[in-house]
C-alpha cells in the first residue's frame, strides 16, 4: 500500500473500516465463514417465518398466531412426534375403501428418535426437533464446502455454501423435518466417495437409509462409480482392493435401502406395507392404483393439467422436456466442474424419482437432494450475478413458504 493511500484511509475512516473487515473476513478460518454464513441465512428464514406466522389463522395444529416453534412443526412435522411417543403400528390402518391409509411407517425412525432424546434434557419436542433440524443443516453446510472445494476455488466453494443456505426450500432446514439431516448424510455420502474411502460409506449409508429415502438412489451412483473407475482404469488405477471394496458397499447399499421395506414387513405382515403406505398419499390426487415405475410423472402431469385445465398430453410432453432438459443440464460445462461423482448421484437421484415419485406440491422439497447443483450456479464471479440470485433465492423461499407452509383452512398442498 502507497503512503498517499494509507494516508487517504486515514482521513476516510469509513473506507479504511470496510477495508479492515474485508481483510479480517479473509482470515477467518473457512469453518467460521460457513457459520457465518449459514446462520445469517437462518436469520433471514426465521424473520420471514415470523411475518407470515403472524397472518395465519387457526388450523389443525395451531391457534391464531403461533410462535415460531408452533408453526415450525405443522404437517408431516407431526408424525415424528406420533412415533416418538407411541412407535409404529403393528397394523396398517385400512380405509373404508378397503386400502392402506396414512401412517406413521412412511416416516424413518432416526431423526424422531434424535428430537426424542433431546426432549429427555427437558427441550419441548417443538425446540427439539428444531434443534435436530438446525444443527444437521449447518454440519450439511460444513461438509458441502469441504466437497465445494474439491472441485472449486474457494471464493465460489462459499459461494456455493451460501446459495445452499439460502436456497427456496431451505426454510425446511429450521422446521421440524428430516431434510436436514438427510442432507448431512448425503453431503458425507458424496466427500467420501469423491475421496474415495469407500468404507466409511457403511456407516454413513445405514444412518441415511433410516432417516430419508434415497439410500438406493446412491446405491445406483456407487454402482456407476465402480463401472466408470474400471472404464477409466488405464489412466486412473484402479487396484483389485478398491474394486472389491467399492463393490461390497455397492452391495450393502442396496441392502440397507431395502431394509425399512424389510422391517415394515417383518411387523406387520404385509409384504408390501411400506410401498402400500406411501401410495397413500398420493391417493388424494388420483386414487389408488398400483406403483408401475416410470409413469407416475406422466400421470401427475396429465392431473395437474387438466386441474389448470389444459390438455392431458400438454402435461405428459411437459415432462418429456423436463427430462430431457434435465439430461442436458448434466453435461453443461460448470456442471461438469463438478466432478464425475456429483453427476453420477444427480443423474441416478433423477432417475430414482421418475421412477416412483408421484409429483405433487411436495416435489420442490423431494427435489432438495440435488443440492451440489448450487456448485454449478456458484461458478459466475460478476457482483451483480451474486447478488441477484441471492435475491431471487429468498424470494423464492418467500413463494414457497406461501404455497406450501401456510394453511389456509382448505389447505391440500402440503410442503
Amino acid at each position: 500500500m502507497s503512503t498517499s493511500q494509507a494516508a487517504a484511509r486515514e482521513h476516510d475512516p469509513f473506507r479504511a473500516t470496510r477495508w479492515s473487515m474485508r481483510v479480517r473476513w479473509r482470515l477467518t478460518p473457512w469453518w467460521a465463514k460457513v457459520i457465518a454464513i449459514y446462520l445469517g441465512a437462518r436469520l433471514i428464514t426465521t424473520t420471514i417465518v415470523l411475518v407470515l406466522a403472524s397472518g395465519q389463522a387457526a388450523n389443525p395444529w395451531t391457534g391464531p398466531k403461533p410462535g415460531y416453534f408452533e408453526y415450525a412443526n405443522l404437517w408431516d412435522a407431526r408424525w415424528y412426534q406420533i412415533i416418538w411417543i407411541g412407535g409404529y403400528p403393528r397394523e396398517l390402518p385400512v380405509t373404508d375403501a378397503g386400502q392402506v391409509g396414512e401412517n406413521a411407517w412412511a416416516f424413518l425412525p432416526v431423526f424422531p428418535v434424535l428430537s426424542g432424546l433431546l426432549t429427555w434434557l427437558g427441550l419441548p419436542w417443538n425446540v427439539a426437533s428444531v434443534t435436530i433440524a438446525v444443527l444437521a443443516g449447518l454440519g450439511a453446510a460444513l461438509v458441502l464446502h469441504r466437497l465445494m472445494s474439491r472441485f472449486l476455488e474457494p471464493d465460489r466453494a462459499l459461494f456455493a455454501v451460501v446459495l445452499f443456505a439460502v436456497a427456496p426450500v431451505s426454510p425446511i432446514m429450521q422446521f421440524g423435518y428430516a431434510e436436514s439431516l438427510g442432507f448431512l448424510w448425503l453431503a458425507l455420502a458424496l466427500l467420501l466417495l469423491v475421496d474415495r474411502r469407500y468404507g466409511w460409506l457403511v456407516p454413513v449409508l445405514t444412518a441415511w437409509a433410516f432417516t430419508r429415502p434415497g439410500a438406493l438412489a446412491f446405491a445406483l451412483t456407487l454402482g456407476l462409480h465402480w463401472v466408470w473407475r474400471w472404464w477409466h482404469r488405464g489412466r486412473d488405477p484402479f487396484p483389485m482392493r478398491e474394486r472389491m471394496v467399492a463393490a461390497s458397499v455397492t452391495a450393502f447399499a442396496v441392502v440397507v435401502g431395502f431394509a425399512w421395506p424389510g422391517i415394515v414387513w417383518l411387523v406387520t405382515g404385509e409384504f408390501d406395507g411400506y410401498m402400500a403406505t406411501e401410495l397413500a398419499w398420493r391417493s388424494a390426487y388420483i386414487g389408488y392404483h398400483e406403483l408401475v415405475p416410470f409413469t407416475a410423472w406422466f400421470q401427475g402431469a396429465a392431473w395437474w393439467a387438466e386441474w389448470v385445465r389444459l390438455p392431458a398430453w400438454l402435461g405428459m410432453a411437459a415432462v418429456v422436456v423436463f427430462v430431457v432438459s434435465f439430461a442436458v443440464m448434466l453435461f453443461l460445462p460448470a456442471v461438469k466442474r463438478l466432478g464425475i461423482d456429483i453427476r453420477l448421484w444427480l443423474a441416478s437421484y433423477g432417475l430414482y424419482l421418475l421412477a416412483v415419485f408421484f409429483p405433487q406440491s411436495s416435489t420442490f422439497r423431494i427435489l432438495a437432494p440435488m443440492f451440489p447443483l448450487v456448485g454449478a450456479l456458484a461458478v459466475p464471479r460478476a457482483r451483480w450475478y451474486r447478488w441477484a440470485i441471492v435475491v431471487v433465492f429468498v424470494a423464492l423461499q418467500v413463494g414457497w413458504l406461501m404455497i406450501a407452509w401456510g394453511i389456509d383452512g382448505v389447505d391440500w398442498t402440503p410442503p
